[in-house]
């Protein structure tokens, strides 16, 4: 019988800076994460690029319009999350359409942007590493794996 191979849960996340400003989400009713905060993201669902993905995501959840070609390559991100792994993979847009509104009240109960440097207490801690790497300018990093497994 053949080795099953492993698998990785992708992720998405869009990192939107405007003004020194940054577009967080505040998780409401998921069953994770519930009041923290976190970017407008997602999962890929296959049969789709990583880029696809995120402008789906973006839609879905913030009513902007993105070009998959407008999205660039921030931050890779591989989390061990206790009994599974996770890739993320974080992307900036060069340009979007459409204003920003919570598209998801039913799992986001609030949608703004907020001052890089000044980010809430409640922010999830692998959010707030992922931030710190895109100003440090690191491309790929790793979380959770210092944590017993």
């Amino acid at each position: 019988m053949p080795k099953q191979r492993f698998t990785l849960i992708p992720e998405v996340y869009l990192i939107l800076i405007q003004d020194g400003r940054i577009l967080l989400s505040r998780r409401f009713q998921t069953g994770y994460e519930d009041g923290n905060y976190s970017l407008v993201a997602g999962h890929a669902d296959g049969g789709e690029t990583m880029r696809e993905a995120m402008a789906r995501e973006a839609l879905e959840e913030a009513g902007l319009t993105i070009s998959p070609r407008d999205l660039n390559h921030a931050v890779t991100l591989h989390r061990w999350c206790g009994d599974h792994e996770r890739i993320g993979f974080f992307f900036t847009p060069e340009r979007w359409r459409g204003e920003i509104e919570n598209s998801e009240p039913n799992k986001c109960d609030d949608l703004g942007f907020f001052v890089l440097d000044r980010l809430p207490a409640n922010i999830i801690p692998y959010i707030s590493h992922v931030i710190g790497c895109y100003q440090q300018g690191i491309p790929y990093s790793e979380f959770g794996w210092e944590r017993e497994r």
